[in-house]
């Protein structure tokens, strides 16, 4: 029996071997050289195989290296892309005359597509992305959780809501200007002031801020009336403010009202929005003579040498050439962020004042100016 097996194994091994011969002469003969072990005498080692842990994992991509300074805007909002164009327009332009076009991308975006716009900003290499323009996308960038660059919005969160790491806001808030006028009317000794205000919610923001600052400083209670645009209201309004021992007024109402309040109104100092001024034909503006007011810079002094040289489009509307200077500071801002955000900033813009506040928050006042003779004029240079 172990005879048996002992003549077994020897038949399978020159079986094996026998294989092995006819799989050498097979790849003997379909090889370009005679030998079909050796290799040639001068040829290399093959590489030895990589062992480490690492091997396998495919390399990180490559890093996107586009421009840093990217602007997000909603310009294919049917809603939206006519402001988003004036934004735009001023950014190009502010960067144009710096030398830094090659520095900037701009991504446009449709409704409800703001945070695939920013991913692609990100994923593109920004350093800083300045946008969103419309809270309601500002609102779903800060509510998204997602990680992105050093970023500028141009529209600000309700007071109540935080924003997050590495956002800054940089907005044309009406806010603003009601800071500034309580505090012009505070600086110049006025005590007994009167707010009249519309049902509008800008105006209705405008009036709020005013005096939550004038309280806040330690004012005396401002009266406050709700302007009822009828020949009976306005009768009303006259014959209950001229019983008041008044030395301000504040006009907190839209449009062509604002004349209205000041013709019934006593002749005090009186202050409004930039929302009065919407380039009225010559005759309204007389009947606002004397009102002062806080706008932009871009519109109340507009042959400053820090802007003289930049294109000056001519927008139908007052609205737009805010929005446009709003570019122009934005881009300076955008390239102060480039590197890292300053730990100060501080310049004067087409906006007015810019400066970096607390909260991440990046401040503008605005220029003072009153109307006089038909024409917007400089109420004083204020610093």
């Amino acid at each position: 029996m172990l005879a048996g097996w002992l003549s077994l194994t020897r038949s399978v091994r020159l079986l094996a071997v026998a294989l092995v011969l006819a799989s050498g002469l097979c790849a003997a003969q379909s090889a370009p050289t005679s030998d079909p072990v050796s290799p040639p005498a001068d040829a290399a080692p093959p590489p030895a195989a990589d062992t480490s842990p690492t091997a396998e994992t495919p390399p990180p991509p490559p890093r996107v290296d586009g421009p840093p300074i990217v602007l997000v805007l909603p310009l294919a909002s049917p809603d939206y892309a006519r402001a988003a164009e004036a934004v735009r327009d001023g950014f190009l332009a502010a960067a144009d005359e710096a030398g830094a076009s090659k520095r900037v991308r701009v991504i446009a975006h449709e409704d409800g597509q703001v945070l695939a716009a920013f991913d692609d900003a990100r994923d593109g290499g920004a350093r800083v992305i300045v946008g969103p323009l419309v809270r309601d996308d500002l609102r779903a960038l800060a509510e998204s959780g997602r990680e992105f660059p050093v970023t500028v919005a141009l529209n600000q969160l309700d007071d109540a809501a935080a924003m997050p790491p590495r956002m800054y806001s940089f907005a044309l808030a009406i806010e603003s200007d009601a800071r500034s006028i309580a505090r012009r009317m505070r600086g110049e000794g006025l005590t007994q002031v009167a707010v009249i205000t519309d049902a509008s919610p800008l105006m209705k923001r405008f009036a709020s801020a005013f005096l939550a600052d004038w309280l806040l400083a330690g004012g005396a209670e401002p009266v406050q009336r709700t302007l009822v645009a009828t020949p009976d209201g306005l009768s009303a309004l006259r014959r209950d403010l001229a019983r008041l021992p008044l030395d301000g007024l504040v006009i907190a109402v839209e449009g062509g009202d604002a004349a209205l309040v000041k013709t019934f109104a006593p002749r005090v100092a009186a202050w409004a929005s930039g929302q009065v001024y919407a380039r009225q034909d010559l005759s309204a503006i007389r009947d606002l003579d004397e009102v002062r007011f806080v706008d932009v810079a871009w519109l109340v002094a507009p042959d400053s040498g820090a802007y003289a040289r930049l294109k000056r489009p001519d927008y139908p509307t007052t609205a737009l050439d805010r929005l446009y200077a709003l570019g122009i500071d934005a881009f300076r801002v955008a390239q102060a962020f480039v590197d890292a955000p300053p730990a100060e900033l501080a310049f004067d813009g087409a906006t007015g004042r810019v400066s970096l506040g607390d909260s991440r928050q990046i401040q503008r006042e605005g220029r003072l100016a009153t109307f006089r003779s038909g024409r917007v004029v400089p109420l004083d240079d204020q610093r």
